[in-house]
């Protein structure tokens, strides 16, 4: 039975509702888009390989062939990790490839993929092989809006209350970044090497912060976007803070420390959630939650006050919806009860840290038993290309399908009901 609803759910209409594909580049142009996916990276970083920095967005075949060439010795002592596993499978059902990889063979695996071409066509049929018929990326990377039949859009523009490694003034660094343009860039990096910045306009008053918060909304593109995504840190404490506060908290802020840096999120968070809510109630929020910056990327973290923070935030913007993506299983079943008794709150996927088949079949069991189907949402990759995203839809229709599977036997679910469910939170 549980094969069979694999194969079932495989075919099923599903919606990734976040991801980071170029259109431009939108499958793997070769090997390093595949095997150097920034999760595997991780893995192979921990492993011993002397990289742990991701790739560059558009690297050069040198850069490429030398993080390859460097991390295939360490592929050996990731072969039991759920996301080997992966890699593999993505390597034999998209490109027909079943050996390891090694630095005898590497090359020719890297042939077979860049023959197959990186185009939209070739995306599309990727997609098909895994139901999947919408995908949502980041706004900055639509190109020309060329494949809108495919995509939709997020934007990740300044993320006010992320924090950065070692640094306490990140919400106004975050506001200045998006007050010194016309339309929005990239995301800053999770991990930011600040002399690379050079703004025009800084904030240094009370009125600067107010002048590029209006400044945010009014060039936020809402007729191109579905949502916007933005990250909450838990090393914030979230709460109510007064102008006098902001104020006082401007005037050091070369010498800012914890305190100020809670006073600056809490401020431009909440001036822009009042502007969103009176000029575009409804619109939906995604946060990203449990997972703080590392020296490359990022571990799992969150306190539980944080859970009951946001639920303050939620109940007093309830013309808002808010979507939760969490990096931290242990807190899974807090937010349930949050998606629970809040309308205006879901939940959404297994973020970074919890994108495991052991965690995932965890936290599937306790959504289907605690929450609505519409408030719930199966799936969403964090891909960069559309060859992860059949990996991971692979990871969480098997897991899915595994689940289901004992509630049928438990006697809870009928294979149709379990099929409904499965069609109303995947789609």
């Amino acid at each position: 039975m549980k094969e069979k609803l694999f194969r079932d759910l495989m075919q099923m209409p599903t919606t990734d509702v976040h991801t980071h594909i170029r259109v431009d580049v939108p499958v793997a142009r070769g090997l390093h888009d595949i095997m150097l996916y920034h999760m595997i990276i991780t893995e192979l970083y921990s492993a011993g390989c002397p990289d742990g920095a991701r790739l560059s967005n558009y690297p050069t075949e040198e850069e490429a062939e030398t993080r390859i060439v460097r991390a295939i010795p360490y592929l050996k002592y990731i072969k039991n990790t759920a996301l080997y596993h992966t890699m593999m499978v993505i390597l034999k059902d998209v490109y027909g490839w079943e050996e390891e990889i090694t630095l005898d063979n590497w090359r020719e695996v890297d042939r077979i993929i860049k023959d197959k071409g990186c185009t939209l066509e070739r995306a599309k049929e990727i997609a098909a092989a895994c139901g999947v018929v919408k995908s949502n990326t980041e706004i900055e990377r639509c190109y020309g809006h060329i494949a809108d039949d495919l995509f939709d859009y997020s934007l990740e523009w300044s993320f006010f209350t992320r924090s950065q490694w070692g640094q306490y003034d990140t919400a106004l660094l975050e506001l200045e970044y998006s007050w010194n343009q016309e339309y929005p860039g990239p995301p800053l990096p999770v991990t930011l090497d600040r002399s690379t910045l050079n703004f025009k306009r800084i904030i240094r008053t009370i009125e600067d912060v107010d002048a590029a918060l209006d400044h945010y909304i009014t060039h936020m593109p809402f007729n191109e976007i579905a949502n916007m995504t933005s990250h909450l840190s838990t090393d914030i404490n979230y709460r109510s803070v007064t102008r006098e506060e902001m104020i006082a908290a401007l005037a050091i802020r070369e010498t800012a420390g914890p305190e100020q840096r809670d006073i600056y999120a809490n401020y431009v968070c909440e001036g822009f959630l009042t502007r969103l809510e009176a000029t575009h109630p409804g619109f939906t929020l995604q946060y990203s939650i449990g997972a703080e910056p590392l020296p490359f990327e990022t571990g799992s973290k969150l306190r539980i006050e944080t859970v009951y923070e946001l639920a303050n935030q939620a109940s007093r913007f309830t013309k808002l919806k808010f979507a939760i993506y969490s990096a931290s299983e242990h807190q899974d079943q807090a937010f349930c009860t949050l998606v629970r008794e809040l309308p205006n709150v879901s939940i959404a996927g297994y973020w970074w840290h919890c994108f495991f088949p052991s965690k995932i079949r965890r936290m599937i069991v306790d959504r289907l038993d605690m929450l609505p189907t519409n408030k719930q949402k199966a799936f969403f990759s964090d891909a960069y290309c559309m060859d992860w995203t059949y990996g991971k839809a692979y990871i969480v229709k098997k897991q899915l399908a595994s689940v289901l599977a004992e509630k049928i036997e438990e006697g809870q679910y009928t294979y149709e009901s379990a099929l409904q469910s499965a069609r109303e939170i995947l789609n």
